[in-house]
């Protein structure tokens, strides 16, 4: 237990903010719960759900400098571009490609392995106690090739996650088909990870831990916020819904939206909106057996509560503009080439904002030169996956203790703007 106890003040309501309050609340400070829409309004409801903790290897791997332009021309690719956007797009493109070189993504690898490469435990640690455990499945997560020799062709990331410690084995052929049996005839190699996961709804997960949280005494408040209100160089409240509330410590912790907070924190993030798609197929006529990752189309297939969900995808367009269809149009024909039998009773879409720092590292950490004010946002792909760690390393920050992994790779100190 910690032995000054703090008023912090969380701005977002997602995996990350939720995850910090109930440790911080379990160390015995006050905490205040902000968000303008509610929790898990956003990106903590509408991901894969896969606690993917081998998810180490960043988008931008040797190579896709070559490749993204025959993708941005196929419809059959999983990434897309709105033209127009591009004029904005470009200044934060330019540092994103820059990372795709094998010291860089290397980099990366090993810098997120500490957030997300005990996610399971993670998670289990985070939920016991709050109602919220059911939702989480032990689970493999299986990343499916056509075949072996397109296993092979992805080799650079398999020897990344082999570097950083995580082990699998290989069904080829009968004994993927032994495995699980729904996939086309067409997929005839799986790598297996064990020691994985899945939520079987995240919305539901992370509003449950919230109702946890309201239960043990977090003030919550629906608003946005206008600022950090700062004294002498120290937080001493936040500015939101036109009223000003006192605490001794902030968090900004609202995903691809914390660009302008931050600006007034004094750093310049480069951040950018990876917009990221997702069909439901509710009462389904086949359930695959564990979340899979298929190789081909970039997307995830993940069994969920009434329904199967498939998540993936990459866009960029903005935060203003509406859903494409070509997205949600490629994920049908892939969910039908990937699981020919599969059917549902109906079919929801969704689309979501990832948010993605250029260099695809999470800034997570005390802002340097304001005493209070912390971060925990940018973490792309891997969001419900690293949010309990983050929220943890939060917690111990702010209590004054140092946590037990070096965060200098994720510190805020990096984007601190000039003069």
């Amino acid at each position: 237990m910690i032995t000054e106890r703090k008023t912090v003040a969380i701005i977002g309501a997602g995996i990350v903010g939720v995850s910090a309050a109930i440790w911080l609340q379990r160390e015995g400070h006050e905490v205040i719960l902000i968000d303008r829409k509610g929790p898990a309004e956003g990106t903590s409801y509408g991901n894969g759900g896969v606690l993917a903790s081998c998810s180490v290897v960043p988008v931008t791997t040797p190579g896709l400098i070559a490749k993204a332009p025959k993708m941005l021309l196929s419809a059959d690719q999983p990434l897309f571009l709105r033209y127009g956007y591009l004029p904005r797009l470009l200044p934060w493109l330019r540092k994103y490609l820059a990372h795709a070189n094998t010291a860089d993504t290397t980099r990366i690898a090993s810098a997120l392995t500490p957030i997300i490469g005990d996610s399971l435990e993670d998670h289990t640690a985070l939920a016991a106690g709050t109602g919220a455990e059911g939702y989480i499945h032990p689970s493999d997560y299986l990343f499916i090739y056509d075949d072996r020799a397109h296993f092979a062709s992805d080799a650079f990331g398999w020897n990344l996650r082999r570097a950083n410690g995580f082990h699998w084995d290989e069904l080829e052929g009968a004994a993927f088909r032994a495995y699980d049996p729904v996939f086309s005839e067409d997929l005839n190699f799986a790598v297996r990870l064990g020691d994985h996961g899945r939520i079987s709804d995240p919305g539901a997960y992370v509003q449950a831990l919230a109702r946890h949280l309201e239960a043990q005494g977090t003030r919550f408040l629906r608003a946005d916020v206008e600022d950090v209100v700062q004294e002498n160089g120290s937080v001493t409240g936040i500015r939101a819904g036109g009223e000003t509330l006192a605490c001794d410590a902030a968090v900004l912790a609202t995903g691809v939206w914390s660009g302008p907070l931050a600006k007034k924190l004094g750093l310049k993030v480069p951040l950018e909106s990876e917009r990221g798609y997702h069909l439901e197929f509710w009462e389904p006529s086949v359930m695959p057996k564990s979340p899979v990752m298929i190789a081909g189309g970039k997307f995830v297939i993940t069994p969920m509560e009434g329904r199967v969900r498939l998540a993936g995808v990459v866009e960029f367009g903005g935060l203003e503009a509406q859903p494409s269809r070509a997205p949600l149009d490629l994920l049908r024909r892939n969910a039908v080439k990937a699981i020919p039998g599969l059917r549902g009773a109906h079919v929801t879409e969704w689309m979501g904002h990832r948010p993605a720092p250029a260099d695809s590292i999470p800034v997570i950490g005390e802002v340097p030169g304001i005493k209070g004010a912390f971060t925990g946002f940018g973490h792309h792909h891997i969001g419900l996956t690293g949010g309990p760690k983050t929220g943890r390393l939060l917690a111990q920050m702010i209590s004054g203790r140092q946590p037990n992994i070096d965060l200098n790779v994720y510190s805020p100190a990096r984007f601190k703007k000039a003069g």
